[in-house]
C-alpha cells in the first residue's frame, strides 16, 4: 500500500475536507462517522471544524485531534467523482 500525504486541506460543507495528497489528487474525506467518538467530538463544533490544517505528515485540528494520512487517502473519493453540484469550488 503507498502512502500519500496532504499538502492543502479546505473544509466545506458541514463535516467534509477538500484534501489535496503530494501525488496532485484531490480527494473528498468525510469526518462525519468519526463525530460520535469522544476524541473527535470537538470537531462537531465548526469553528474548531475550520480551523484544520496541514500538519508534517497529515492534518490536525487544535487540540492534537489527528487522522492517519492513510485513513484520509484510503477512506476518500475523488474529488472530480463528486455530482457537479456537491463539488467543492
Amino acid at each position: 500500500m503507498n502512502s500519500y500525504y496532504p499538502v492543502d486541506v479546505k473544509p466545506f460543507e458541514k463535516t467534509k475536507l477538500l484534501i489535496t495528497f503530494d501525488n496532485n489528487e484531490q480527494r473528498v474525506f468525510d469526518v462525519k462517522p468519526y463525530l460520535s467518538d469522544s476524541f473527535f467530538a470537538p470537531l462537531s463544533n465548526p469553528f474548531v471544524f475550520a480551523a484544520v490544517k496541514v500538519s508534517p505528515v497529515s492534518i490536525e485540528w487544535p487540540g492534537g485531534i489527528d487522522i492517519c494520512p492513510d485513513e484520509l487517502y484510503y477512506n476518500s473519493v475523488l474529488a472530480e467523482s463528486l455530482q457537479p453540484s456537491s463539488h467543492p469550488s
